[in-house]
């Protein structure tokens, strides 16, 4: 007997302690792992051979896939994307003439890219912006920040730093306007992307990158320069047909980066790759990363102008129903691992409406970002109810409570 209840009481403690186990909140680590976390990368994404990059819908910002894309990482020259877009946003006259300082000028050496300027050489500002950009000259971005710094890179870097802020970048932070090794330079995969599709909405930052070529202009010299984004150069051997942009960059620290757009159709991207493989496998790393895009990713109605997204019970008319239908489509980016949501909301529905009376909206949303609605309206309309069909509703209500009691 003794032993009997001594199992008893065993099994007791042990149902006892699976219960509180059971009950009991999840720890905080225990909780992290237990959510559905998103992967970087949907299934069928390429493998990139590089340390971070990322693809973004350049139209909306949203992000497709990557590896490590929000990880601090030194970006070489493409630092200088965040020059042309500060230049840009206040509103420089392009065709303002710069005099290249020697500090400047000492950038044309053999350890910086540069385009060879000369101490006091005479450069539009148009024309340093399209050094700086398309053949990645060092001199000339020093010459131009340091003019647009009222005489102090530093004081245009801390303009670099506010824009960086203003955007919510979090893992971009930047020392220098060339993209030189230093530990206050970073940013990311996911940040550089950012500043790319700000840079982007200005017309003549588009055109700048989109050159294979350029000729600088000094007050008694000509430079030509070509563009050391092979994507955008023909027959280089990795031209790309739709690419679009936008700005290599290589260092000791942070070794070959590329950020590159393309356009096709109604359908846009931008790549980042930062520490590729090698010089040129970047190039073949933004191609296949830019062709994934345009490949598994298409826009395409999410709401379909006469589909029924709603449906209204007709007053005083049990089981009579109208349906409402989407005034026009709404079209967005779709594909791999985008979550679409379709809101309505209606009103109730009124005594009597005509066909195309409006009574709801649908709101379509893609990764929580709202991309456009569309009113919902009446397909059929109909007519009031007869006082014959409101005596009949409510002499079915009546029974219905009677019998209910």
């Amino acid at each position: 007997m003794r032993v009997r209840m001594s199992l008893v009481n065993g099994a007791a403690t042990s149902i006892a302690f699976l219960i509180l186990l059971l009950l009991s909140p999840v720890s905080s680590p225990d909780r992290a792992a237990a959510q559905e976390t998103k992967p970087e990368a949907p299934p069928g994404a390429p493998k990139l051979n590089a340390g971070s990059w990322t693809l973004i819908d350049a139209d909306t910002g949203l992000y497709l896939a990557g590896k490590n894309a929000d990880e601090q990482v030194p970006i070489a020259s493409t630092t200088k994307l965040m020059v042309a877009l500060v230049a840009l946003d206040e509103g420089v006259d392009l065709d303002e003439q710069v005099t290249v300082s020697e500090d400047a000028a000492s950038y044309a050496g053999s350890i910086y890219s540069n385009i060879g300027l000369y101490p006091y050489d005479r450069v539009s500002v148009r024309d340093l912006l399209k050094a700086a950009l398309i053949p990645s000259g060092t001199d000339a971005v020093y010459a131009l920040t340091e003019h647009l710094g009222d005489g102090s890179v530093d004081e245009f870097v801390a303009k670099m730093n506010d824009k960086a802020k203003e955007l919510g970048l979090k893992n971009t932070h930047f020392e220098n306007p060339a993209g030189i090794d230093a530990d206050g330079n970073y940013s990311s995969a996911a940040d550089l992307a950012k500043i790319t599709r700000e840079a982007m909405k200005y017309p003549e930052f588009r055109k700048i990158v989109d050159d294979p070529e350029a000729t600088i202009s000094t007050q008694d010299r000509e430079i030509d320069v070509v563009n050391t984004n092979l994507l955008v150069v023909p027959n280089s051997g990795y031209n790309y047909g739709p690419a679009t942009g936008a700005k290599t960059g290589t260092s000791p620290q942070a070794g070959p980066c590329l950020v590159a757009s393309a356009e096709s159709d109604d359908e846009s991207y931008i790549a980042v790759v930062l520490d590729a493989a090698s010089d040129l496998q970047r190039f073949e790393a933004g191609r296949t990363a830019l062709e994934y895009g345009f490949g598994e990713y298409e826009r395409e109605p999410l709401v379909e102008r006469g589909d029924p997204y709603a449906e209204l019970k007709l007053p005083y008319r049990r089981g009579e129903t109208v349906n409402l239908v989407a005034d026009r489509d709404v079209s967005a980016l779709a594909g791999p691992g985008l979550e679409v949501e379709r809101r309505t909301t209606n009103n109730e529905a009124p005594p009597s409406a005509k066909t195309g009376t409006k009574l709801g909206t649908v709101a379509v949303s893609v990764e929580g970002r709202s991309v456009g609605s569309s009113p919902l309206i009446v397909q059929k309309g109909y007519e009031a109810a007869s006082l014959w069909q409101r005596v009949t509703y409510w002499a079915g209500g009546l029974k219905r409570w009677i019998l209910s009691r």
